[in-house]
């Protein structure tokens, strides 16, 4: 790294120095702008009966379906009006019924099948049983 020279270290400092007393004025200012704004509107952020004001569900989607309408027209889409969701499908008595039977057949065949396997693994076991003795 090259040593920089004291002149040159010194100018950097004082235009930093210059930029820091522009900053510093336009904070003021800023601050200035903000005392005044708030001064002028004193207003609290509770309601002046002390009672909290709500907004009903109906409400809240009203504003936000005239939103998305805003939002369309800035961006320059048309807005789809939201399809109401399909209502949950629920099984019949008769349908449960034809579940649960197709269940129970193939459980007993699956038990079927096990228990022909484990005839033919006890056979296979007792032939080479007797064969080793």
């Amino acid at each position: 790294m090259a040593m920089l020279k004291k002149e040159i270290i010194e100018a950097a400092i004082s235009g930093f120095e210059a930029q820091k007393q522009h900053i510093d004025a336009q904070l003021t200012e800023l601050r200035a702008m903000l005392s005044s704004a708030s001064a002028g509107s004193a207003r609290t952020s509770q309601p002046t009966d002390g009672k909290q004001r709500g907004m009903s569900a109906a409400g809240r989607k009203a504003i936000a379906e005239a939103q998305r309408k805003r939002w369309a027209t800035v961006k320059g889409k048309s807005v789809a009006p939201k399809v109401a969701k399909k209502p949950k499908r629920e099984l019949s008595a008769a349908g449960r019924a034809a579940i649960v039977a197709a269940l129970k057949k193939r459980w007993a065949a699956k038990k079927t099948a096990s228990a022909g396997e484990t005839e033919r693994t006890k056979k296979a076991t007792r032939k080479a049983t007797q064969s080793s003795h």
